[in-house]
Parts: structure tokens; C-alpha cells; sequence
């Protein structure tokens, strides 16, 4: 399949600023004359309120369409539209790229897309397996690895002519960590039900927050909240009334 030239094919991708992520969003949206069902959303840094209003930082957002301009359609080669492998290669040899000039000894590869991963859109997945440094690439809190999923995606889409989300993992790292937080999520609610209390967890990222969300959506006895501000912002599991 021939790369598409930048003149071909540009995304059209936005980074916002605002106090918080919510008001991001919608001058994101604003800009671009999209709904939120139209974009997909990284969130690079929730922002965080400083002390008596001093040393905060406003939240920091990157939003790009779900479809490709209409240019790429007319452009595209006959053959149709691209599959997940062709997907999958292209991320592969992209994220191997993108580790050599990070100078990470490292190999990629190809993994099955999780269930929950391919409904939120994503069309490949990759896994990077012995590096040299498991917790360089993860990052605080997985910024690092979010960052690196989100250039590769953007590299894909340039390369393909049509974006596609690619989920990017470290030695299984996002794996072990959706367990580990679906079993923490029905941990506090047994204890909940015990206390009849509410019981708030750990500050997580959004896509964190969003693994214990849905573990409890369908549970009979509790419910789950986002609460607070930027990287403060955690779930409150309650029982129900």
C-alpha cells in the first residue's frame, strides 16, 4: 500500500489547554466543528489546582477525528480500506522506530486486540517486550506509555490514510494493572457493603478510573463517581440507597 504524502493526508489533530479537562474538551469541539462522538480524546495531563491558587496547571488534552478527511477517500488506492494486520504491521515497524530514537533496546510485538479495547475502537495492539527498562517506558502514572500510544497511532494514520487506534503495552503492564484494578473495585465494594459507607480510591488517570466504572456499572448494590480535580481526581464507590 503507497503512503500517503502530508499534502494527501493531514489529521487533523488539536492540542488544548484549559482549567479542566471538561473545558478542554469543549474548545476543543468548538474548534473544530465536531461532536464528542466525532474525535477521540488523549488526555495528556488532567491539570492539577496548585496550592491557594499558586503552581497549578491547566489540564492539557490532544483530540483528533475518527474518520479521515474526505481527501483521503478520493486519494485512497482501490484495494479498500485498510485491514487490522496492515494496521498492526505498520504500528509495529512505526514503534520500533520510535524506541530506536529513544535509544530503548527493546522488540515489538503484535498482540490480539482485548475485547474491551476493540468496542472503544482500537485496531491493533502491540506489546513492547524486553526492554531494558520496564518503568522508563510506563512512566508516571503510564504518561510515558500513554504518549508513546498516542505517536504511534498518529504516525499510523499518516502512513495508512485512515486513523485507527493503536493500543500500545509494555511487558503486559495495562493488562496486569486492569486485573489488578477490577479486583481492588470488588474488594471496596464488599467493604462498602459491610460499612455501609462510602469509600473513595487512589488518584488514577482517566482511562483507570473508567476499568473500576465498568466493573461495577451493573453491580446491584453499589455505585461508583469521579471526584475532584486533575491528578486528584478519584472514584467514590457508595452503596446504593
Amino acid at each position: 500500500m503507497r503512503a500517503l504524502s502530508e499534502e494527501e493526508y493531514i489529521v487533523e489533530s488539536l492540542e488544548v489547554t484549559a482549567r479542566t479537562v471538561s473545558e478542554a474538551i469543549e474548545k476543543a469541539l468548538s474548534k473544530l466543528g465536531k461532536t464528542r462522538e466525532e474525535v477521540d480524546i488523549s488526555i495528556l495531563s488532567e491539570g492539577s489546582r496548585g496550592i491557594l491558587g499558586i503552581g497549578g496547571e491547566d489540564a492539557r488534552i490532544l483530540v483528533s477525528p475518527r474518520e479521515a478527511p474526505e481527501t483521503v477517500k478520493t486519494a485512497a488506492p482501490a484495494t479498500g480500506t485498510p485491514s487490522g494486520g496492515e494496521f498492526a504491521e505498520t504500528a509495529r515497524v512505526v514503534l520500533e522506530n520510535l524506541l530506536g530514537g529513544m535509544r530503548i533496546t527493546a522488540e515489538v510485538e503484535v498482540s490480539p486486540v482485548p475485547e474491551v479495547a476493540a468496542e472503544d475502537g482500537f485496531v491493533a495492539a502491540l506489546d513492547i517486550v524486553r526492554p531494558e527498562d520496564v518503568g522508563i517506558l510506563i512512566g508516571r502514572r503510564g504518561d510515558t506509555l500513554g504518549a508513546m500510544q498516542f505517536l504511534t497511532t498518529l504516525i499510523v494514520a499518516r502512513k495508512v490514510g485512515k486513523w485507527g487506534k493503536i493500543l500500545v503495552d509494555v511487558e503486559g503492564y495495562r493488562g496486569r494493572r486492569e486485573l489488578s484494578l477490577r479486583s481492588l473495585a470488588n474488594r471496596i465494594a464488599t467493604r462498602v457493603l459491610e460499612t455501609r459507607q462510602p469509600m473513595a480510591l487512589e488518584a488514577m488517570p482517566a482511562n483507570e478510573r473508567r476499568i473500576v466504572h465498568l466493573t461495577l456499572q451493573n453491580h446491584p448494590a453499589v455505585t461508583t463517581a469521579s471526584t475532584g480535580e486533575g491528578d486528584q481526581r478519584r472514584v467514590v464507590i457508595s452503596p446504593k440507597r
